[in-house]
């Protein structure tokens, strides 16, 4: 009759190997999945494409994993039974093992918890907490007496009944089987929950089908359901064979009971629904059960504990026991099933956070690839206009050095003519001696340079700045618009420092310059020559030809200063000529008239020679003076012109050039920019390549726990 298979349990033992590689394989790809994450939203790219409730998503479900991982990684699956004293907890194991294994009896004979699990070995052995010594048990008889003269056992100590699988086959598929003393015996039902029931994977409440449901019971699971989200938890009515005695109430008081225990777990503890809670709930007797199997182990007919007749019912309540017995197949659901959705939500949670960050991926590197496009085209826009108003610029430049000069030589032109006007104003101490006449040459030259530069300074330079302050400001102007907000800052206003210099030098200019205030008649012989061919070219004339002149002079003042040195020596040569010549004259005119002339050619000789003090020296070398500057200056109009130019050539270009600098650093900058842009879209690309890569993981997963489900957990 009692035809069950004796090992129900084998697919928990693959199903369990399966979803643990799963899990192991989740578990890995979620730790992988955190971390680029966090890697994302912890990247110090400001478009972040993560966010951190993300990361904080990740990391739970992380934790969740590792906390399922952790009950999935056990070898066994672990059922435990409780219930009040004497309702019956051991008979019940006993009977689910074919043997006798735990003392069961009238009374309290559990005074702590035991563990029934299966040993490789031929022999059964009990073990404690306080030791590790095995302890051999052969009977039932013995474990009981072990049991209760170990005075270090409480209700709140764990003993191992490790039970040889060879004399039990329901404990070949790494069933644990945990029995407990009586909810009524203790008020640590706390300690009891943390110690030995946050890894079972079913709860047994046995009770007693001749009472109803107590409080200590159900205060108990309404502790164990606070602690673990909804429990897999039955309800064995035991010892309903008592019924018989009252067959007329039978139905009434299994439909009493039946009422109580799906209001406890559907409405109370809320563990399952209303149509499934009466699947949980079973009638049965033990004690008949056990006492059946046994003697069917023995090859002797099943009849009642006393050896008559069983009683009435007994193949109903066997069927229901038995019925108890398969909802163990169903342990691959009810303990998978719950991790299976839990996984499904995992995975899609992660689908979710790595489409979001695909999307948000994809998304910010569109506006990268944009702002990269623009950025580009400024820079090519900056170079191009930099490179025209480098050509405008160098042409304005051009044309204002070439202003400059035209202008400074004109006005120096004009104020050679206000020489004599600017060395007359100078007024010095006149001393004809060699050492204060060089020192008031000095001074002399001193105060006409100064006067120059005044009046060069009044006419050019206030229109000189003012062209260059216009050009700076052009060049600033035209240059703002392309520098970088950042740069924009050290822009600075045109430098008011810069003032046009017209350093002309007379000093050294006028070197050698060789006064000749030596006393001259004005009507003697060298005066007269000097007034037909000139000053210098008379000198040379009276003091003979000199061979290094005549190499440098032109054909036109050779032939005068021949001509005049052939007079002179005629008239050397012709004294005596003369006199006969004054004789001639004499004679013609008369003494009187020679006589006349002669007095009033000495005469003017004597004023002049009396006439010629101090300031007619004065006179003499500031004319001179004025001749030589004149000279001088005409030679150096253009050089000064040149060098006022190369002053504002100078001021302008390196106004330009810093300000070049400065479109260089903004050019710097763009270029910074778009290489930091494309080391973002890079990152960009990288991350929605590992994002798809880890949805694609999430897939794959998803599809191996819906195997997994078609194969273990559909139509149990």
């Amino acid at each position: 009759m009692d035809a069950v298979d004796p090992s129900p349990l084998r697919r928990f033992v693959v199903a369990k190997r399966t979803i643990t590689s799963i899990f192991d394989q989740l578990l890995d790809f979620v730790k992988d999945g955190s971390a680029f994450v966090d890697e994302a939203w912890r990247g110090d790219d400001p478009g972040q494409v993560a966010v951190e409730d993300q990361s904080l998503e990740l990391q739970s479900c992380a934790t969740k994993l590792r906390t399922i991982r952790e009950v999935l990684v056990r070898r066994h699956m672990k059922v435990a039974f409780f219930g009040r004293t004497s309702n019956g907890k051991s008979t019940v194991i006993n009977a689910m093992l074919r043997e006798r294994v735990l003392p069961s009896g009238i009374g309290h004979t559990t005074n702590c918890f035991l563990r029934v699990e299966g040993t490789d070995g031929d022999e059964a052995y009990l073990t404690t907490e306080a030791s590790n010594d095995r302890r051999s048990v052969t009977t039932v008889n013995q474990l009981a007496h072990a049991l209760h003269m170990d005075p270090t056992l409480d209700s709140g100590s764990l003993v191992k009944v490790m039970w040889p699988k060879s004399r039990c086959a329901l404990l070949r598929d790494d069933l644990v089987l945990m029995d407990s003393p009586g909810t009524d015996v203790t008020l640590e039902l706390d300690s009891w929950i943390d110690k030995f029931c946050l890894d079972a994977d079913v709860f047994v409440l046995v009770g007693n089908a001749e009472s109803t449901l107590m409080n200590t019971e159900k205060l108990f699971f309404h502790k164990v359901s606070e602690r673990i989200s909804k429990p897999n938890i039955f309800i064995l009515h035991n010892r309903w064979d008592a019924s018989v005695s009252e067959p007329e109430y039978i139905e009434e008081v299994r439909k009493q009971h039946l009422d109580r225990c799906v209001s406890f777990l559907a409405e109370e503890l809320k563990v399952v629904g209303l149509d499934e809670a009466p699947g949980r709930i079973f009638f049965v007797s033990a004690k008949e059960v056990l006492s059946s199997r046994m003697q069917r182990a023995q090859g002797m007919p099943e009849t009642g504990e006393t050896g008559g007749a069983l009683a009435e019912g007994f193949h109903e309540r066997l069927r229901e026991f038995q019925m108890f017995e398969r909802t163990f197949e169903s342990a691959v659901k009810t303990k998978f099933e719950q991790h299976t959705v839990r996984a499904w939500q995992i995975t899609e949670a992660i689908k979710a956070v790595m489409d979001a960050i695909n999307i948000a991926s994809a998304d910010r590197k569109i506006c990268c690839l944009e702002e990269r496009e623009g950025q580009r085209d400024r820079l090519d826009s900056v170079r191009g206009q930099m490179n025209r108003l480098t050509d405008n610029v160098t042409e304005r430049i051009k044309t204002l050095t070439e202003d400059v000069s035209a202008k400074v030589a004109t006005a120096l032109s004009d104020q050679i003519r206000s020489l004599p006007v600017l060395v007359e104003e100078f007024r010095a101490d006149f001393n004809p001696t060699q050492e204060t006449l060089e020192l008031y040459k000095t001074k002399l030259l001193q105060h006409v340079e100064q006067r120059l530069v005044g009046c060069l300074s009044l006419r050019c330079s206030i229109g000189v700045l003012r062209d260059i302050r216009d050009a700076q400001r052009h060049m600033i102007d035209s240059v703002r618009p392309l520098l970088s907000p950042s740069v924009h800052d050290q822009l600075s206003a045109p430098s008011a420092s810069f003032d046009l210099s017209y350093a002309l030098g007379l000093v050294a200019l006028c070197a050698d310059f060789q006064e000749n205030i030596e006393f001259q008649f004005s009507l003697g012989w060298t005066a007269l020559v000097s007034r037909f061919i000139g000053a210098s070219n008379a000198k040379r004339a009276l003091s003979g030809p000199d061979p290094r002149l005549q190499e440098s002079s032109t054909f036109k003042d050779q032939m005068v200063v021949y001509v005049a040195t052939g007079l002179v020596s005629v008239t050397s040569r012709a004294s005596m000529t003369v006199l006969v010549i004054g004789g001639v004259v004499w004679r013609s005119v008369g003494w009187c008239l020679l006589s006349v002339s002669l007095s009033l050619y000495g005469l003017l000789y004597l004023y002049e020679r009396l006439t010629w003090t101090d300031s007619s020296r004065e006179r003499a070398l500031k004319h001179q003076l004025v001749d030589h500057v004149a000279r001088r200056l005409r030679a150096v109009v253009h050089v000064a012109g040149s060098a006022c130019s190369q002053q504002v050539h100078k001021e302008l270009s390196s106004t330009f050039s810093r300000l070049t600098q400065r479109a260089d650093l903004s050019e710097a900058e763009l270029e910074g920019n778009i290489r930091q842009l494309s080391f973002r879209v890079q990152r960009l690309e990288n991350i929605q390549r590992r994002s798809k890569a880890f949805r694609n993981r999430a897939t794959e997963l998803e599809t191996q726990l819906e195997v997994f489900s078609v194969q273990y957990l559909q139509g149990l």
